[in-house]
């Protein structure tokens, strides 16, 4: 090892993020339009923004803007920084390299990746039951070795479950594998995630993910967005070119590395001209749900869309039937996807029926308040448990789309039904839930003017940004 990789090493385990980056390959690529803002409350304080412009004489580079807050080594960690590079005892050290995991990849490439040239580490991985979780390789994930100065492994760490769903407790787990009497031990670790706060903007030019991908958010993030306005927008059918979005969410990590999406914490999309809002409120501190800026919920009874992201192949309405030949009355809507994609109820409701239903192939029907039943046609399968009179919730899974019945491709066949008679469910006036209690309306507004006015700060913020910014391009 030269004497400049071996400084470089010795004064990375002094560091905040003790790593040696050996491969920081990311999904992404060049981010656009990307705010990022870490803190340890959501809107206390003032954070100091360091923005970092392109060089106007750099001809043919795009424009790009990176903004986030700074945080200062501190001066006892520069100390041992500015110590190290002379200290010989910082060479009993472990130096630490990092690589993510690629489409592909086998456990041999990735120890080769990382110049790990012990012949019994394989074999142990690969064959060892209590190193079972790195049989299975998630791209994107990270793999960690520790080595001492002569070079022999200290360990190997491969971070598997990086945690982060804020459904779930925020842990992070991953197997640490170390040299051993008998030749190597594995155990898996859990430990609890640190989070932070950022922030983001976009603009829609093709697509909420293409917008999202350019801003550097996570899909979880995406897909949440989606989900809290998912009754006031329709993400199929209602983007249009130059819509624009500001966003604060959580991000967990753990280890110094990025664990996952949390949640989204406040958005602001801006759909056709129309502003739509939503703030994560929970007074108790455990519970809570989505609002817009005057406490009127976002829960809607229903959502627009059973699917999360498809296409409608086929609109309410008289059309010629695609098997029969025939012209008819089509009472729902068609929506094309893979078999295989997740069918989510719209609404609370009970299972009305599920089964086989002739034409509709694989159906289940479910009913709800008003008089008002919905129905999921030619599905591949049903989600586990569902039977006849089982209770379902808003957003749950119920099934998977198919082909089945009379289908001439797989999709989905979705109908809405008030009193029996068949309403366009694009088309209706959906109800919406109750709005906050009275008792927490005073509270919430409090809560809600300064992130009202923080959303007001990033919307003059992205109004500044160039064209090539502002607008997602891939």
């Amino acid at each position: 090892m030269n004497k400049t990789h071996d400084q470089v090493k010795r004064i990375s385990q002094f560091s905040a993020q003790p790593v040696v980056s050996v491969d920081r390959s990311t999904r992404r690529g060049v981010i656009r339009g990307a705010l990022i803002l870490s803190s340890m409350a959501l809107f206390v304080g003032a954070a100091a923004l360091g923005m970092v412009q392109p060089s106007p004489n750099a001809l043919g580079a795009p424009d790009q803007q990176l903004v986030q807050n700074v945080v200062p080594i501190p001066p006892a960690v520069q100390a041992d920084i500015a110590a190290a590079a002379d200290n010989p005892a910082a060479s009993e050290l472990p130096f630490i390299t990092e690589t993510r995991v690629r489409a592909g990849d086998t456990v041999s490439s990735i120890l080769r990746r990382l110049d790990i040239n012990d012949p019994s580490l394989l074999p142990f991985l690969t064959r060892d039951q209590s190193a079972r979780s790195v049989y299975r390789l998630f791209p994107g994930r990270t793999v960690q070795v520790a080595e001492d100065a002569s070079g022999k492994l200290v360990w190997l760490r491969y971070f598997h479950t990086p945690g982060g769903d804020p459904k779930s407790p925020v842990t992070s787990r991953y197997l640490e594998v170390r040299p051993s009497l008998e030749g190597f031990k594995a155990r898996e670790v859990e430990e609890t995630t640190d989070t932070e706060t950022r922030v983001a903007v976009g603009t829609i030019r093709t697509s909420l993910f293409a917008a999202t991908d350019d801003a550097d958010i996570p899909d979880g993030i995406t897909s949440q967005m989606a989900e809290i306005l998912g009754s006031k927008i329709d993400f199929l059918r209602d983007l249009r070119r130059g819509d624009q979005f500001r966003v604060v969410y959580e991000m967990r990590n753990s280890q110094g590395r990025t664990a996952g999406p949390g949640r989204v914490l406040a958005l602001e999309f801006i759909n056709q001209g129309k502003a739509y809002h939503a703030v994560w409120f929970s007074p108790d501190g455990t519970s809570g749900a989505y609002y817009d800026l005057e406490g009127n919920s976002l829960s809607g009874a229903f959502l627009r869309n059973a699917i999360k992201f498809s296409r409608v192949s086929s609109n309410f309405g008289m059309r010629k039937h695609p098997i029969h030949n025939q012209w008819s009355g089509h009472f729902g809507v068609d929506y094309s996807a893979p078999i295989g994609t997740p069918i989510h109820a719209t609404a609370d409701g009970t299972v009305e029926s599920i089964g086989w239903q002739n034409g509709y192939g694989n159906t289940i029907v479910l009913k709800h308040h008003n008089q008002i039943t919905t129905l999921y046609a030619h599905q591949s399968r049903f989600a586990e448990g569902l039977t006849k009179g089982s209770k379902v919730s808003q957003g749950q899974l119920i099934g998977y789309v198919g082909n089945t019945g009379w289908s001439t491709g797989p999709h989905l066949h979705y109908e809405f039904k008030i009193a029996g008679k068949p309403v366009d469910p694009l088309k209706v006036d959906l109800p919406v839930a109750q709005n906050i209690e009275p008792e927490q309306k005073q509270r919430f507004m409090a809560f809600a003017d300064p992130i009202k006015q923080q959303l007001q700060t990033l919307a003059r913020f992205q109004d500044t940004l160039p064209e090539s910014i502002n607008v997602a391009s891939r």
